[in-house]
């Protein structure tokens, strides 16, 4: 089976779980699918908080920003921060985008921020200007951390798999508290949100 069709396979299957995945293996990263689309933590209830899961990295590597001034988390410390590794051409991940639009009008006035990780995963996704236009097509009105070499992604998703669409919630102290990989868990991405920011 050649190389072509054998991508296509892949891509197919990558559409069908809602998930890009990058596995590395010695020398050589291919796309690959798994059934990993499942919300890594639950909606808090109102009497609990969403766990701890660990300090967030900073973001490394970073080669600019768009539609901000921010040049690092750092300088968000304080505010509760949705942290999404996302590529414009990625499919899954522009499926996300109508969700955060609605949790971002909805929490922005009460100390919620939105850090968009541009790691793209074709040639053609790294022009900055080529990610602004599909930032305003798209509606994306969050700053854009551009992370065209992927540090931010390898440093974030370790284990030797890493995920397009990643979504991660920081708290007001720099700590994650909300993982979720590709598609979903909107309900419960929304009750983090809300319950950190004491709008719960």
């Amino acid at each position: 089976m050649g190389a072509g069709r054998i991508a296509a396979i892949v891509g197919i299957a990558v559409v069908a779980v809602g998930v890009g995945v990058v596995v590395v293996g010695g020398d050589q990263s291919q796309m690959v699918a798994e059934d990993t689309a499942t919300p890594t933590t639950v909606a808090p209830t109102s009497t609990t908080q969403p766990p701890v899961l660990r300090d967030a990295p900073e973001l490394t590597g970073i080669e600019g920003w768009l539609q901000s001034d921010v040049t690092g988390l750092d300088e968000l410390r304080g505010k509760v921060v949705i942290v999404e590794f996302w590529t414009f051409g990625c499919s899954n991940c522009k499926a996300t985008l109508p969700h955060l639009e609605d949790i971002y009008a909805k929490y922005r006035d009460d100390g919620l921020e939105i850090v968009g990780v541009h790691s793209p995963e074709f040639d053609y996704e790294k022009d900055p200007v080529a990610i602004q236009e599909a930032a305003d097509r798209l509606g994306v009105t969050w700053p854009i951390a551009l992370d065209t070499n992927h540090k931010s992604f390898w440093a974030w998703q370790t284990g030797g798999s890493a995920y397009w669409p990643r979504t991660y919630v920081v708290d007001q102290e720099g700590r994650i508290r909300f993982d979720h990989i590709g598609e979903g868990a909107y309900d419960e991405l929304e009750a983090t949100v809300a319950t950190l920011l004491g709008s719960a």
